[in-house]
């Protein structure tokens, strides 16, 4: 195991993270997106609202029970592409996020500042997204040996006294509250598992020889990913949204079976997004005119004769009808793809023809463990699609943080889990 895990905590993490903002569960999808295209992660956490109750201080159970889920793009652009939220967009911003957010209070759990970072990242290896910790006093994020602390405040000296009892900071009792002197009541910040991938990106040299070894031989490509076919319809991405990375692959199938990847449809990829043009072209295009774009001088024929409206206000309406304030024709432009061959309409052909960000993220499967974290982290991505080594149009599978964090804790010699290697 490497030294980095075990002589490092948590709250070395957290430095320079800002304190949580906790978005309500009774908020809009309108105050949603403009959070999501806020935030520094592709989805927002969801609470409830606390209750306020005279005297009552609220311990790590009780925070728990009021964390919903994390709502993420894909989940809103799937809801908007709904039949009565296209014939009457202006109501559906309003909705409530209660309504949308899929319920899982199992993806954030509270830990102390002082916690191993070996010890978080197995908490995250069980499927916990984000580590609520609370902001501590004076912390300067500067581990000491073994990584303990003690009231806050670091052990010394600790070989030459036996005497010295070590607290378990990883069992505190939910009910327990923290000192005063220690943290900070009621302040926390959120720690993502790409804040973990950033930070070990800076240890590479501890993590040797891993970050030059290739994501195959270390079994770290996932074969178990989402696809749909290129000439399905897009909306099929939005029956069964897959959690974890929440994306599908498009991808035209040849007559070997093998899939050849066109781009995705993704969180990660709508996350800047015009959630309203995506919303239309989900519920009217082929997942591969999604992907590869649809120009604004397309035929009335192969188009509907429709108009947008911002976020602020109007209808997304199909002809005649009460004209929004602000008109557009769709235009693939406003979901943020781009086509640099707006004639052609054939999938497999011309995909070197595409560019922009309907391009899905690949790396090829003897790329090494470095040169992939380091292509999630530049592009903010979830995950990485993995092409064949002899043939870049050929997908193989894909690598997301789960995937990474499983390969860097696994003990040096031990065997890969049937099913993770090519």
């Amino acid at each position: 195991m490497a030294s980095v895990f075990l002589y490092h905590v948590v709250g070395d993490l957290t430095v320079g993270k800002p304190e949580l903002v906790e978005f309500t569960e009774n908020e809009t999808l309108e105050a949603a997106i403009k959070a999501i295209g806020e935030s520094t992660e592709c989805g927002i956490a969801i609470w409830k609202r606390r209750s306020v109750q005279k005297g009552l201080i609220e311990n790590a159970e009780m925070r728990h029970q009021r964390f919903v889920g994390i709502l993420n793009p894909l989940d809103i652009v799937a809801f908007l592409a709904r039949d009565d939220c296209l014939n009457d967009q202006e109501k559906a911003l309003k909705t409530p996020v209660s309504e949308v957010v899929v319920p899982d209070n199992t993806l954030m759990k509270e830990v102390d500042p002082g916690t191993r970072l070996i010890d978080a990242l197995e908490i995250m290896k069980q499927g916990v997204r984000r580590l609520l910790v609370p902001k501590s006093i004076g912390w300067r994020g500067m581990s000491k040996r073994f990584s303990i602390l003690y009231n806050g405040k670091w052990l010394k000296n600790i070989d030459s006294n036996p005497n010295i009892t070590i607290p378990n900071i990883n069992n505190r009792p939910s009910s327990s509250t923290p000192t005063p002197t220690a943290l900070s009541r009621d302040k926390y910040c959120c720690l993502s598992r790409e804040d973990v991938i950033r930070f070990l990106i800076g240890c590479l040299g501890a993590l040797a020889p891993l970050p030059l070894s290739s994501i195959s031989s270390l079994g770290a490509i996932n074969p178990n990913y989402c696809s749909i076919d290129a000439s399905s319809p897009a909306i099929e991405a939005s029956r069964q949204i897959p959690r974890e990375p929440s994306a599908f692959a498009v991808v035209d199938r040849t007559p070997d079976g093998q899939h050849t990847i066109l781009g995705e449809i993704s969180a990660s990829k709508l996350w800047k997004c015009d959630y309203l043009a995506a919303a239309w072209a989900l519920a009217n295009l082929s997942a591969g005119q999604f992907v590869m774009g649809v120009e604004d001088n397309l035929s009335s024929r192969s188009l509907p004769d429709i108009v947008l409206a911002g976020t602020n206000g109007g209808s997304l309406l199909n002809g005649g009808g009460a004209r929004p304030l602000r008109q557009r024709t769709f235009s693939s432009r406003s979901v943020g793809f781009f086509n640099s061959n707006p004639s052609s309409h054939s999938f497999g052909a011309n995909r070197s023809m595409y560019r922009g960000r309907s391009v899905p993220l690949t790396c090829k499967a003897t790329s090494s463990l470095a040169a992939v974290m380091a292509q999630m982290l530049s592009h903010r991505a979830t995950h990485v699609w993995v092409t064949d080594a002899e043939n870049e149009e050929v997908l193989v599978g894909l690598v997301g943080y789960a995937d990474i964090l499983a390969v860097v804790t696994r003990p040096r010699g031990a065997p890969i889990t049937e099913g993770q290697s090519t």
